[in-house]
């Protein structure tokens, strides 16, 4: 393989897989925090149609989902997508469902009595769900979350079906021009693999930090001592330990 495959073909498609993975992951993102979210409303409409939503995305298939948004849309909306955001498109409304139920079990498994305390402190539910439940929740969603994030970036060798010249892509012109199978591919696997190591190690460092955030990381045991000493076991014991103070003051005023 020649030095001007791997400059002309090769890194290229290694800069547009990550901008798919990024891009991918961040419009997933997005999806799978509103759809989730709305999963746990006490609406039942809104739990209804982000239901559906979760199902129909799950159960059919990203490519398939790519040559509808290229190839269809065009055709019924007269409405033309560049295959780059036909492909981000395709993976985040995919992915973006299947963190859904991420988002969701994460948030149905933060401690009842947490969601009594911050009830107790007159917390609106938009305040409830952004000071308390998604908190607690966000550290529980990484590890989930990282293995969609190497899947995700794993489906990106999808996108060469509609002539966005990823990794795989490359490497397929590269093949044809040199007929070096073996040595390219080798190195495709190794590309992938690099990344997607890359990726788990920056989700392991954000879940320590998210972890740490919320008084459950080893980052605050430095600072254990003092929580000791003051009684303090991070927001949860805060929290009910807040709520506690209001239900007594409110009985003492009662009481009087």
């Amino acid at each position: 393989m020649t030095a001007g495959l791997w400059e002309h073909w090769l890194l290229p498609g290694i800069w547009i897989t990550v901008q798919l993975t990024v891009l991918g992951a961040a419009f997933a993102a997005v999806v799978a925090f509103t759809v989730g979210i709305a999963r746990t409303s006490r609406l039942w409409i809104v739990r209804f149609l982000s239901g559906l939503y979760v199902e129909i995305f799950r159960g059919i298939s990203a490519l398939v989902l790519m040559f509808w948004l290229f190839f269809v849309m065009p055709l019924a909306f007269e409405m033309q997508l560049l295959p780059m955001w036909a492909a981000v498109l395709a993976l985040g409304l995919t992915y973006g469902a299947y963190g859904a139920e991420i988002v969701r079990g994460a948030l149905n498994a933060v401690p009842a009595a947490q969601r009594e305390a911050a009830v107790a402190l007159s917390f609106t539910p938009a305040q409830r769900m952004r000071r308390v439940l998604v908190p607690q929740a966000v550290p529980e969603m990484i590890p989930p979350f990282t293995n969609l994030l190497i899947e995700l970036l794993k489906a990106t060798s999808l996108v060469s079906a509609v002539s966005v010249a990823d990794i795989t892509f490359a490497a397929q012109l590269s093949r044809l021009a040199t007929g070096e199978s073996l040595q390219i591919y080798a190195i495709v696997l190794a590309l992938y693999f690099v990344i997607a190591f890359a990726l788990t190690r920056l989700m392991r460092l954000l879940e320590r930090r998210a972890k740490a955030a919320v008084g459950k990381g080893p980052d605050r045991r430095a600072a254990g001592g003092r929580r000791h000493l003051t009684g303090g076991a991070g927001p949860a014991r805060t929290l009910a330990g807040a709520a506690g103070t209001a239900g007594a003051a409110g009985t003492a005023g009662g009481d009087r």
